[in-house]
This record gives C-alpha cells, structure tokens and sequence, in this order.
C-alpha cells in the first residue's frame, strides 16, 4: 500500500512537469478545455514597445523630456497638453532657472526635436515664456496630419478636454485642422529648422542635439516631440517590395474602379479601406485575427454598411441610440460611388503578385485578383534613437542596467534564505550570532536598568517585544510591512484616486496588524500574561496556537527558555492567509480540526462570496499579503508584465500547483486515517517539517517561487509574477471567478484604442480589447487594481456588477476614474 502512495505522490510530480510542457504544447485533450474554459478563452494583445515616460513628461536622462505620442495616448489633445505643460515644468525646475539666466553664452535654453502638434505647443509657450528655442523637424511640420487621407475625418477627444497652452482644436477633418494649427504657429513666425537627428547626450549641465550633416546644438532641456516617426511595419512576405504596394493612403478616388487590398485591423486600416470603397474602390480587407479589437465603433459600423459579403458580416450589436456613421468632408461626398469592402478575418498575406495576392487562413486558402495593396499596420517607434540616446525602453534590460536588477534579486535571495533557516542562512546567522538577531535583547537590557527589568520580564510589552526581535522571522515582517507602508504612500501620491487610498490603507492595516503584530506582540503578550493558561483561553491557544515549543510542565511553570516564543502564534497568519496559500495550518503531523474548520470556512464560504460579490480582487488586491506588497512596491513597474498568447498559457501553472497542494493534503489526511509507517516521513519531507530537504513545498512552491522568484523580480518584471502564474489560492479562485457578478464595465463611444488599459494591467489581461467592443471585462485573472480605469485618459471604464436578471449596476461610490470623477461634478477633465 505505502509503494501504491508514493507512486501517486511520484506521479504528482511529473504532473507538475506537465504543466510546464502543456502551457507551451497545445494538445487535444480535456485539460485544453478546461483550460479555455478558465481564461484561454479571453483576448491576449501584445504590447508595443515605447521609452519610459514619467507622468510630467520627464525621462532618465536628466534634462530630457519625451512628449506627445510617445506618451501611450495618440489624441491630438493630450499631445497639445503635453507639450505645453513639459515647458512649464521645465521652467518650474530651478536648477534650469540657476543655469537660464546667462543670456551671454551660445547654449540655448531648449531644442524641440519635432514641429508635431506636441512640438508645436511645446514652442508656443517656450515663445510666450521668453526662452531662446529652436524647433528642428525632419520632414514638414505636422507631418503625421498632413500626410493622412484627403478629407480624413479627425476624432479631437475628450471633447470637454481644453489643452494647456494656446494650441487648440475646432476642425474634425484634416485639410480644416491643417489649416487651424498653421494659422497659430506658422504664421505666427514659429519656423522649424529642417534637421535629421540622430542622437541627444547628456554632455555635464548641458544635452548636445547630433543633427546628421550638421553642427551639433547644445541646450539646457530637450523636448522630444517625434512621435510614432519611426519605419513603416513590414509584412515580410514575397512581393512586398512591388511599386503597386505602400503604407499610406494620399487620395482615395485614386483607386476608384480598382481592385485594392487593405491590410491590417486598426482605425488607420479601417478608415483607408472606407475611404476607398465610398470613393468607388472595391476592397478587401485582410486581418491576422477572427475579430476587430481596436478600432472605434463608429469605423467598425461603417465597414458594416459597406460589405460586399452579407454572410461575413460582422455582428451588429450597436444599440440604434448609439449608431454613428464615419464623418466624411464634401470632398468625399463629390466623389462617392459605389464601392464594397469583403472582410477576410483570420488571414495573413501569403504572398503578392503582379496582378494578384494569395491570403492564407486556418480555413481558407484565397487568389485575389489585385491591383494595389495597402499596409496599414503601423509603423515602429523610433526606438533605436531612443537606445542611441540612452533613454531606456519600457521592458528592455540593456548593459549596466542588469547590475541593480541582479542584485537585487541576490538580496531577495538572501533574505528567504536567511529567513527560512537554509543551510547557507543558517552558515551567515551562526557567522552573525554573537550581534544579530539573538544578541538584541541584550542590546535593549544595555539601555539601562529599567529597559533590563523590562526585558527580563516578559509580561510587559518591551519584554515580549525583545522576544520576537531576537527571531528573524519579526525583522522579514518588519520589513515586508515598511514595504507596504512606504511604497504604498508613493502610490497614493501617484495615483490620487480615493479607491488607491482607500485600498491602500486596508492592504497595510491588514498587514501590520493580523500579520505582525498580532503574532509577534499581542498574542505572545497575552500569553506571558496568563491568559492562554487555563480555560477558554487555554482552548483557544491549543487549538490555535500549537504546538509548545516548551515541555507543559514548563508552560506551567512559566518557564519560558532562553528561545523565541513558547508557543506557534505564528498560525495567526492563517486567519488571513488561507489554505493553500499557507498549507502549514492544514497539512500537520495531526489535524488541527479549528484549523481545518477556519479553512473550509474561508474557501468553501467567505472567500466565494467575496469572489462572486467584487470579483477575485476582492482578496487579492484588498487583503492578501502579496497583494499588498505587489500593489505598492510593484506599482511603478506593473507596465513590465509581458502580455499576450504565449504568457496567458503560463497562467494555468498555478492550477498544477494548487494540485499538488490538494494531492499533499489528500495523503495527510490518508495518515490521519492510518497514522504510523512510511508515508509519514514522506509528507514531511514533501511539505514542511523536514526544513532542511531541498525539494519539498515549503522551499520549492513558498521560498522559491513565491519569496526569490515572486519578490525578487519585482523591477524587472511587475509584483504580480507570483500571482499571476503560482499562486495556489489565486488558482482556485480564477475557479470561482468564472461565475462572479463583478466586471469592469466599457463606455465604447469614447475608447480610442490608446491602449493605456492593457499596458498598465499587470495580470497581462487585455483590458482594451474589453473595451473596443464595449464588453464588459470578465477575465477572472483581474485582481481589482484599479489601475485601468484610473489610467484610462476618456473615462471609459467603470466597475460594476451584473445582476440576476442581467441588469447593468455600476458601483461609482468609490471613485476610481478621475475622468469620470471630473465629468459627474462638471469639472474639466483632466490630462
């Protein structure tokens, strides 16, 4: 019988490999399903690459600022607003005010790489501030603008937005805009130098501007305003480079009559394929993916006017008070004939033909006759001018870069090991013991003759608390909860939101009292004082608070030992941190059965409820530990989470690791039936007691995965590591989470695919997706963050609940969008 167990735990382990090899091999078995089930099923966009931006505009290199585009919101209003406003704080930092006031030298006080929109507000107030500037722009000024489509309609959202500065916006078609932004900057004798440049250095107080061709320019501050002007994607496909192929749309009744392929799935590709057909093209518009994510409904109902193909037809769910129509100039209504457009979603280009282009699909393998095609894909980043100028990379690593990365994980490392009593921790304390930690109280008792008596008797508060400082285990929570408490101000600071400081402060109340101080003074407290020695208090604690670490006869006697504490309060994180997040309540030498009862409580009940009422970030983002230190010092790094199809097959690791938390509790409880033999040793090993073997649950799932690899990657990859793809009670609760009323709820009429959502989740949860369609957000990986909405630049998303009948509630009482805020009290919205 005991070698029947040990070939089931044996194979528990190699399902445990399984689930690495299953999250990168899809195969045809039930676990796909389930999988798909789960979260498979929910949309994984990739993100693109951009500089890391502050908030005010400012980078890691001193003096330089990054404005516009580049910020993540492509909207001509919030370009405006950015660049104004990078002026003004340029002008509010004294350290440029100090070096400004030599008007004698040849340094400029500001060079603007770009006459975008962003450039051009940026060089309006440089001009209304006094500053000697220069504008320097590669190509014309607006570019981006004038090269779009003749009579191209332009969204200037948020429409109640005013933008800092005097740039402003009235027109909504390109030629009048044009016009508009010429009038307020051209003719007011704002004229960019043209220039290519290559590169900004920092050069001591001062950047030098490289300039290809030409002498090199030195300023105090640098606004780069360049927008997405990087190269034209490619498709990487034969043919690609024949005359009849290009990357933007100039005229539109050019291709009146022809046969045109557009590719691509967003507004650029949509509003070109529009153009065409109402010009009298006919299209056919090819998209890699089954389904439209990105564009704005009112181009996605206008292809739905203009399909040639009925049965292709993209569902129609647009309720009759919200449909719009794409605007169109009289330029377009002088031209329009009749025209189609054949949707062919989930092909790629295969290849491209004189007169033909072959697309290629999982169900279809198409010849289309052709006479132009049209990439519209997008272009890249000019990320190689930012490596050029040492500006980091949101995700990349580079160089020197990996030195605080490294170690600080090696710090991450040491502290679990210390903590957890490894043989190498156990080799530095012993190294470490004659003045830290055992040798405290006797730093405390040095103090003076009260501080001794106090020390010596553990009945007083200072006595008890001399007690845990002489443990480890009181300074790696010591520490864990200044974390929280630190890093949690700076995300209140932040964030500004009354939901972040709300949450915040519950995250670390949480922490500092159920998970420090009840078990590291209040409870020991009570202890010394009598109150767990006889009675209901003596129920309590050996029910709760087992086992004595000092013979009975002993605890009696209160005869405490020269160790740590007399009895296992650290069991008090159970009250908060459920099974099988802490297994160490659960899976014991003998059941501890208020244990056992607390636990089915909290995972069979409270922790349903909280799933079904607010969603899984009901526990994960407003109580659990981890959650709290992931949400503060992971904050400002949850923009590093990789996104997309491949990560979200990693996500149902964690359910392999919830298996073998319930397949260790199944053979405890089997040794609970049967106690005595060879399985008993075995679980130990596997789970907790035997600290020193290297591959039980204890070291392996908590010290490894959850402390070294969870906590130490935290500035290289987000706090949400752990959470995301190991955690057992996150797994179990994405479980519980397919059937929550909680969503987050999308206003799609003012999504403008700026991706700001998706970009800050660090869950990888495509929140855009969601909100293009106007779908409310179901992933059951959302731990309730609030960083979507807050960050959402158009007040799109809101949380809410759905009721029994279907019905829409949405919960505004805790404000988490500032847009929203702003919009309900009438105020001006925020940029």
């Amino acid at each position: 019988m005991i070698n029947l167990i040990w070939r089931v735990v044996s194979w528990t382990v190699v399902m445990l490999w399984e689930g690495v090899r299953l999250a990168l091999t899809p195969i045809r078995l039930p676990w796909n399903a389930y999988t798909h089930w789960l979260h498979r099923r929910w949309p994984a966009g990739r993100m693109e690459k951009l500089p890391e931006v502050n908030t005010d505009g400012t980078t890691n290199v001193r003096g330089l600022y990054i404005v516009g585009d580049l910020t993540g919101i492509p909207l001509l209003k919030f370009s405006a607003d950015s660049g104004t406003k990078a002026v003004r704080h340029i002008l509010a930092d004294r350290a440029f005010r100090r070096q400004s006031g030599n008007e004698t030298d040849d340094i400029l006080d500001l060079v603007i790489v770009g006459a975008g929109v962003s450039g051009m507000a940026a060089a309006l107030e440089a001009r209304a501030k006094g500053l000697r500037f220069k504008v320097l722009e590669g190509t014309q000024p607006f570019s981006t603008i004038a090269n779009f489509p003749r009579a191209k309609p332009i969204y200037t959202y948020p429409t109640d937005m005013v933008p800092a500065g005097d740039l402003q916006f009235t027109a909504t078609v390109k030629e009048p805009l044009l016009d508009e932004l010429r009038a307020q900057t051209l003719e007011l004798g704002i004229e960019p130098t043209p220039a290519l440049v290559e590169k900004v250095l920092r050069r001591g107080h001062c950047l030098e501007t490289v300039i290809r061709g030409k002498d090199s320019l030195l300023s105090r501050r640098v606004i780069v305003a360049i927008g997405r002007s990087g190269n034209f994607r490619r498709l990487g496909v034969p043919g690609e480079n024949r005359d009849k192929v290009a990357n933007r749309l100039h005229d539109p009744k050019d291709y009146c009559g022809k046969k045109v392929l557009v590719v691509g799935g967003g507004d650029n590709a949509l509003e070109t394929a529009i153009a065409i057909a109402e010009c009298g093209g006919h299209v056919d518009l090819s998209y890699r993916k089954s389904e439209f994510s990105r564009p704005k409904p009112a181009n996605v109902t206008a292809i739905q006017r203009l399909q040639k193909n009925p049965k292709a037809r993209l569902p129609d769910t647009t309720p009759d008070s919200d449909r719009v129509t794409t605007p169109a100039g009289s330029y377009l209504r002088a031209h329009r004939q009749p025209g189609s457009i054949e949707l062919h979603l989930g092909t790629a280009v295969k290849e491209i033909g004189a007169d033909t282009v072959i697309l290629e699909g999982p169900d279809e393998h198409l010849t289309l006759e052709n006479d132009a095609v049209l990439t519209m894909i997008g272009r890249e980043a000019p990320l190689d001018f930012f490596r050029r100028s040492r500006v980091k990379i949101r995700g990349e690593t580079r160089g020197f870069e990996w030195i605080p990365i490294t170690l600080f994980f090696l710090l991450i490392w040491f502290i679990y090991d210390w903590k957890n009593y490894s043989p190498l921790g156990n080799q530095v304390a012993a190294i470490a013991s004659d003045f830290f930690p055992s040798i405290v109280p006797t730093w405390i008792a040095g103090l003076g003759d009260w501080w001794s008596a106090q020390v010596q008797d553990r009945s007083t508060i200072i006595g008890t608390l001399a007690v845990s400082m002489s443990t480890r285990s009181f300074y790696y929570t010591l520490l864990y909860t200044f974390c929280i408490g630190w890093f949690g101000v700076r995300r209140i600071l932040r964030r500004r939101t009354k939901y972040v400081t709300l949450q915040t402060l519950c995250l670390f109340t949480i922490q500092a009292f159920p998970l420090f101080l009840l078990p590291e003074l209040f409870l020991p407290w009570l202890g010394y004082n009598g109150h767990f020695d006889a009675g209901n208090g003596q129920l309590i604690a050996d029910q709760l608070f087992s086992p004595l670490y000092v013979t009975q006869e002993a605890w009696v006697a209160h005869d405490w030992g020269d160790g740590g504490h007399p009895r296992a309060y650290w069991r008090a994180y159970g009250f908060v941190l459920a099974f099988p997040l802490m297994i160490y309540n659960v899976i014991t030498d003998v059941p501890y059965f208020w244990w056992l009862i607390i636990s089915a409580v909290q995972l069979f009940v409270v922790i349903p409820f909280l799933v079904w009422k607010w969603g899984k970030g009901a526990f994960c983002g407003w109580i659990c530990s981890c959650g709290g230190l992931a949400e503060t010092m992971g904050d400002a790094h949850r923009h590093k989470m990789f996104h997309g199809v491949a990560a979200n097959k990693w996500n149902v690791f964690s359910q392999f690791v919830l298996l073998i938390g319930v397949a260790l509790l199944g053979l405890r409880i089997w040794t609970w039936v049967f106690p005595g033999g060879q399985l008993d040793q075995r679980i130990d090993m596997m789970s907790l007691v035997d600290e020193g073997y290297p591959l039980n649950y204890k070291w392996a799932i908590d010290v490894l995965l959850g402390g070294i690899f969870g906590v130490g990657l935290y500035f290289k990859y987000s706090g949400r590591i752990w959470c995301r793809f190991a955690c057992p009670l996150a797994a179990l609760m994405n479980i519980y989470a397919r059937f929550t009323r909680f969503r987050i709820f999308a206003d799609k009429k003012k999504c403008i695919s700026c991706n700001v959502c998706t970009s800050n989740c660090h869950m990888g949860i495509d929140v855009m997706n969601f909100a293009n369609k106007g779908m409310p957000m179901a992933d059951p990986e959302c731990v309730r963050c609030s960083a979507c909405v807050q960050t959402c630049p158009t007040g799109v998303l809101e949380f809410g609940e759905i009721g029994r009948g279907g019905e829409v509630k949405r919960r505004g009482w805790l404000k988490a969008s500032p847009v929203l805020k702003a919009e309900r009290k009438g105020e001006a919205v925020p940029s």
